[in-house]
């Protein structure tokens, strides 16, 4: 997830609040002020440090696939057409029916089985992609440091401890994590990933219409929008752009 702008602190606040913070009261909101500005300011550096802790802790809670299973191994010929990225990419596969992926700003990418249950790989290829995308186009730095915001707001950081990174428990960076992962991207953030998967399989040479075809599985789960990525835009307007793009030989 990278522009690697700063929020000023009302904006960050504003974004925690939708973020799932909705009930929380003014006053609470004051209290976390010393925090939300240190999720603000967070650094590339702090925001690897957060990304390493959060991925080693969201490890922890969930089956990583067997280094010589059948998830592992298509994850690996996925992860060979993804290649020209310049990101250090660590990925692993999780097994559960959920469908969903993600990646962090350090590179951490985790696909899960019941995504690739409902791919080709081919397809997953180009979900992963768009992963990177947000990684690569600085969207993941922005999303952790409103992760962090979160936390902070409801306390689970100590609102007005304002720790530090290194101080925080387990409880607090699966907390983290969890935010992270269950945190939206803009329309615009949303597009310019689906448009960096299709020019990073296009400098691959893999199949660019998985990318499409992906997009309208995802449409199917959920009657149009996907419960994996954002639904502004939805999944099948993605499928049209991403068809448009083909059709326009670009």
């Amino acid at each position: 997830m990278t522009r690697y702008a700063r929020y000023a602190v009302p904006a960050l606040a504003c974004i925690a609040l939708q973020a799932g913070c909705a009930n929380m009261n003014m006053d609470s909101m004051t209290q976390a002020g010393g925090s939300l500005f240190s999720a603000a300011s967070l650094s590339d550096a702090n925001v690897k440090t957060l990304s390493d802790q959060s991925c080693a802790e969201m490890d922890k809670k969930n089956t990583i696939a067997a280094a010589d299973s059948t998830y592992t191994k298509r994850l690996a010929n996925v992860m060979s057409g993804l290649g020209n990225t310049g990101l250090p990419l660590d990925a692993k596969v999780y097994m559960t029916k959920d469908v969903n992926a993600w990646a962090m700003a350090n590179g951490c990418v985790r696909v899960y089985s019941g995504l690739m249950d409902l791919m080709t790989d081919d397809e997953v290829r180009g979900v992963v992609g768009h992963e990177i995308g947000h990684v690569a186009l600085g969207h993941t730095k922005a999303a952790m440091q409103v992760a962090y915001g979160t936390s902070a707001a409801r306390g689970a950081l100590g609102a007005l401890g304002n720790p530090t990174l290194t101080a925080l428990t387990s409880s607090q960076i699966a907390d983290l994590g969890e935010q992270f992962i269950n945190a939206q991207f803009s329309q615009r953030q949303e597009s310019a990933a689906d448009d960096y998967s299709f020019d990073l399989l296009t400098k691959n040479g893999a199949n660019r219409q998985a990318l499409a075809s992906a997009f309208r599985k995802l449409a199917s789960l959920d009657g149009g929008q996907s419960s994996m990525l954002s639904s502004h835009p939805g999944s099948l307007e993605r499928a049209k752009h991403i068809d448009a793009r083909l059709a326009g030989g670009k």
